[in-house]
C-alpha cells in the first residue's frame, strides 16, 4: 500500500482455526516499524487465547467488540483478573503471563499493540512441555506419572473452553491494569472531533505506551504536526481517511485509509489526517511514550516573527497569509475549505 501503511485485515494469519484468528503487523510486514507492532485477535464465543507472555515488550490492548476475561500474573506474584468490554483497555507488562477468554455470546475482537517492532512470546503450555515429568512432579509436589498425559507437541494459540466460564463478582471491580478509555470525559472535545486519552496522567500503569481514541468528524481535520520524541502507530477502527507524510529526504507520501488499516509515523515526521466522508473517522492512535506530545503547525507559526516567516517562505511580509496567534495547538481544527480531491 505505502511505505507507512498496510492492512491487518489482509495480512496472513499467524494462527487460524474455527475458534479464532491472530494476525499481526510487525517489521516483517511493514519494514518502517520501529519499537511498535500490532496484533488483531478474534475469539469466537467460548474460545481462549492460551496463557503466554511477551519476551521483550509491554503491551496495551483495546477491545472493539465482545466481552472477555483477562487474567495477568506479573512480577512478585502480582495477580489481576478482570472483565474487558467494548471501548475498554488493558495493560500487560513484559514478562507477565496472561490469558484472554471470550465469556460473551458474540465474537470478541481486540487490537493489541506491543512495544517492539518484532515481538516474541512464550506459551505456558510449550514451556511446561519443555520440562521432564520428574521436574514437573517435583515442581507441583506430585508423582511424575501425573504428567505423562500432557502432550509434548506445539501448542495452539487459541483453544476451546469445555466448561462454562467462571465469572466471579470481583471481575467488575476496578483494576490498575484495566482502563475504560471510552467512558472518560474526553479532555479534547469539539463539534468536529474529540480525543479520549489513555496516557499516564490518567492511567498510571503505563510505562512506555499510550493511546488516543481519536474521532475526526466530517467537518474536522487533525492539523499538520509532528511528535518530537514519540513514534505513532494508528489503527482505523471505522470510517475512511487520508494521511500525508513528509520524510527528511523530502519524499512526500499521501495515502487513503480504510477500516482495518494500520499506519506508522516515525518520530518527528510531519503529517496530517482528515476524514474523507461526512460520517467521520475513528482512529486508535498508539504511541511509544506514556505521555506523548506534539508540535503543531499553528503554534509553530506563532513562535516566529512575521519577518522570519516571510524570509523563510520567500515572500514579502505583506503577502503572508493570516496566521492566527495560537500559543496552544488545538489538535483538531475545523475544515473551513472543501476537501482536496482524493
Amino acid at each position: 500500500m505505502s511505505t507507512y501503511a498496510t492492512s491487518v485485515l489482509h495480512a496472513r494469519p499467524v494462527f487460524e482455526s474455527e475458534l479464532g484468528t491472530v494476525t499481526q503487523i510487525t517489521s516483517a510486514e511493514l519494514p518502517v516499524l520501529h519499537r511498535l507492532s500490532l496484533k488483531r485477535v478474534v475469539l469466537q464465543p467460548g474460545a481462549v487465547r492460551e496463557p503466554q507472555w511477551n519476551v521483550d515488550a509491554n503491551q496495551i490492548s483495546y477491545c472493539i467488540s465482545g466481552t472477555v476475561v483477562v487474567s495477568v500474573l506479573g512480577n512478585g506474584d502480582s495477580f489481576s483478573r478482570f472483565l474487558v468490554g467494548p471501548g475498554q483497555m488493558y495493560h500487560v507488562e513484559s514478562g507477565a503471563v496472561y490469558h484472554i477468554e471470550n465469556v460473551g455470546d458474540e465474537v470478541a475482537e481486540l487490537v493489541l499493540v506491543l512495544r517492539a517492532e518484532s515481538p516474541r512470546h512464550f506459551s505456558f503450555a510449550d514451556s511446561v512441555a519443555a520440562m521432564t515429568d520428574a521436574v514437573l512432579g517435583n515442581t507441583y509436589d506430585t508423582d511424575a506419572a501425573a504428567f505423562t498425559a500432557l502432550p509434548r507437541g506445539a501448542s495452539a494459540q487459541i483453544v476451546s473452553r469445555d466448561a462454562a466460564a467462571v465469572l466471579s463478582p470481583g471481575l467488575r471491580l476496578p483494576d490498575a491494569r484495566q482502563f475504560d478509555v471510552e467512558a472518560q470525559n474526553p479532555p479534547l472535545a469539539y463539534p468536529y472531533g474529540s480525543a479520549h486519552l489513555a496516557r499516564r496522567q490518567f492511567w498510571p500503569a503505563l510505562e512506555d505506551l499510550s493511546m488516543y481514541s481519536l474521532r475526526i468528524g466530517g467537518q474536522g481535520m487533525r492539523e499538520p504536526h509532528w511528535h518530537p520524541v514519540t513514534a505513532e502507530l494508528g489503527y482505523v477502527q471505522s470510517g475512511h481517511g487520508r494521511m500525508r507524510v513528509l520524510s527528511p529526504e523530502g519524499r512526500l507520501e499521501e495515502y487513503l485509509l480504510a477500516p482495518g488499516d494500520v499506519y506508522f509515523i516515525p518520530r518527528a515526521y510531519p503529517h496530517h489526517i482528515e476524514s474523507l466522508t461526512d460520517d467521520g473517522v475513528h482512529f486508535l492512535v498508539f504511541f511509544d511514550q506514556p505521555m506523548p506530545g506534539d508540535v503543531g503547525y499553528r503554534a509553530t507559526a506563532t513562535a516566529f516573527t512575521p519577518e522570519v516567516l516571510a524570509a523563510s517562505f520567500g515572500v514579502p511580509v505583506e503577502q503572508l497569509p493570516p496566521l492566527p496567534p495560537t500559543p496552544i495547538d488545538p489538535l483538531i481544527v475545523p475544515r473551513r475549505n472543501p476537501r482536496d480531491p482524493a
